[in-house]
């Protein structure tokens, strides 16, 4: 199971790998006439927030989440620090991130000291399902598109669980798969069925109350998502503006975009939100 679930999480990160990021983001920033010198948190957003949506379902997403100011919350998949930078700088947070790829980390830490909120956000390499932190650590957790990408959820959110205070608030945006249907590769997070591991709102609701949590509030957001989509491709095929998410997902994107579109219209999937609250107890969660 160790051999298969490293194995699982190489190709995870192989999916997401640029090799000069950080070049490539920077020379979009002075290609959209930002100095990289001279940036914000928000001059980034047309890069760094590259889940379905972009940054408007991030300021939707903090809305149903309610972060407080001083709250340290933990970005769970946290890519290249967008959402973390995001509530760092709009919400008072301190946020801290984890993601498999030392790529993503290393230029999340980068562009965050660029735009000088260093001493707010910090990032390390790690698997969501073996987090490198002590009980009761957190205020809240998230994560943003990041769930389709990890075959085994119970163990995910029994470390969730494990990490946040009793009362912690834990909310998460997937797609998730609301009918049967086939998978028209690539999309997004995979490029094949080897690193897809999308799976029902059902399920999760499942495994979140067996991992000790109490779901509040779910949304679908299909149709703010298939509008967006559809302004947003078009623009995409035409040639890519300079700062985009193309950036990190490559010259495929528009294949990528294309299908994920498809897939949204014919209702094989819908992005999903889930506002979880941590329970005392962790009841040890099981395979569903």
């Amino acid at each position: 199971m160790q051999m298969l679930t490293m194995t699982v999480e190489r190709i995870v990160i192989e999916h997401y790998r640029h090799g000069a990021l950080e070049e490539a983001l920077l020379k979009g920033l002075a290609a959209a006439g930002k100095d990289p010198d001279k940036i914000t948190a928000d001059d980034l957003a047309p890069a760094d927030e590259f889940h379905s949506g972009g940054r408007q379902a991030t300021v939707d997403f903090a809305a149903a989440f309610g972060p407080k100011s001083g709250m340290h919350l933990l970005d769970i998949g946290s890519g290249l620090g967008g959402p973390s930078r995001y509530f760092a700088v709009h919400h008072g947070c301190r946020v801290t991130g984890v993601d498999l790829s030392d790529e993503f980390v290393a230029v999340a830490a980068s562009l965050s000291r660029r735009v000088g909120v260093a001493d707010r956000v910090d990032y390390r390499q790690a698997s969501a399902t073996q987090l490198p932190f002590a009980d009761h650590s957190f205020d809240g957790a998230y994560m943003l598109h990041v769930g389709m990408n990890i075959s085994d959820k119970a163990k995910l959110f029994s470390e969730v669980h494990r990490v946040l205070k009793p009362g912690g608030t834990f909310g998460i945006y997937d797609a998730m798969r609301v009918k049967d249907g086939p998978f028209t590769y690539p999309v997004p997070w995979a490029s094949g069925d080897e690193a897809n591991f999308i799976a029902t709102p059902a399920t999760y609701r499942a495994l979140l109350t067996a991992a000790g949590f109490e779901v509040v509030k779910q949304r679908d957001r299909s149709q703010f998502v298939l509008e967006y989509s559809r302004t947003r491709l078009p623009k995409m095929r035409g040639g890519p503006p300079p700062l985009g998410i193309h950036i990190v997902q490559g010259p495929a994107t528009s294949q990528k975009l294309g299908n994920m579109l498809a897939l949204l219209e014919s209702g094989t999937i819908a992005p999903v939100e889930l506002i979880c609250r941590r329970g005392e107890v962790n009841s040890h969660a099981g395979n569903v």
